[in-house]
């Protein structure tokens, strides 16, 4: 059943994907956040069709934590169901992701209008550069911004080596962390075509204050809270 499952969802997925990509290219002219508002509701359907075809719910604790002005998220990646349902979770997000994804088609058209922080990753302190001028111009305009400190998805039980990305900016613009842990990947695992039923728990952790700190030891406490709380999902 998982892999029946798991095909009826993906064959779904793609049907609505293709062309909802064509519509969201006739959002262009909107603004951001009504564009974003849009595009968000590519996520709700595929969230809502992985609950209903393929049994995965989700839980969220610590909504509470979230503060009344913009933020960086610094949260676990373990698989692509965060990228999708983080949308519906937290006020409107700008994903800090790599330049090269929006060039995949459809799904990368629909990135671009999605007010995201493509840089190129290699490009060492130039990337800092651009995350910093493009992360405050996203935060000034209510967005919050999303990161994903480990950089890439990791596999249940696993770390990354987590990245000074996200904690730069925030303190480079005085904007508090926010740090989230989940168990996605028991569900959802990366890079795998079979899903399995079950409920996926998002914690979002006490907002990290930045101001008059350096990124390092933001990056050092928004790690600690985050893999402490892996090890209790």
């Amino acid at each position: 059943m998982p892999f029946i499952r798991s095909l009826l969802f993906l064959l779904i997925k793609v049907v609505l994907t293709i062309p909802f990509s064509l519509l969201i290219l006739l959002s262009a002219p909107l603004p951001a956040l009504p564009r974003y508002r849009f595009i968000t509701l590519w996520g709700r359907m595929v969230i809502g069709l992985a609950r209903w075809v393929v049994g995965i719910r989700f839980r969220v604790e610590g909504l509470e934590n979230l503060p009344r002005e913009p933020a960086v998220v610094l949260a676990k990646h373990q698989s692509a169901w965060e990228t999708i349902a983080f949308q519906q979770i937290f006020p409107p997000l700008s994903f800090v992701l790599r330049k090269s994804l929006l060039y995949i088609p459809f799904f990368g058209w629909g990135l671009a209008l999605f007010s995201p922080i493509a840089i190129n990753r290699g490009a060492g302190r130039e990337a800092l550069k651009q995350l910093e001028a493009l992360g405050r111009e996203r935060l000034d305009a209510g967005f919050w911004v999303l990161v994903f400190p480990e950089g890439t998805r990791v596999g249940v039980g696993e770390k990354g080596d987590y990245q000074i990305g996200g904690a730069w900016l925030a303190a480079k613009c005085g904007a508090p962390v926010v740090p989230v842990a989940h168990n996605a990947g028991r569900c959802w695992p990366k890079n795998a075509f079979i899903k399995r039923p079950g409920e996926i728990t998002v914690v979002i952790g006490p907002a990290i204050p930045t101001q008059g700190r350096r990124p390092a030891q933001v990056l050092v406490e928004a790690e600690a809270w985050i893999e402490t709380t892996m090890r209790r999902l």
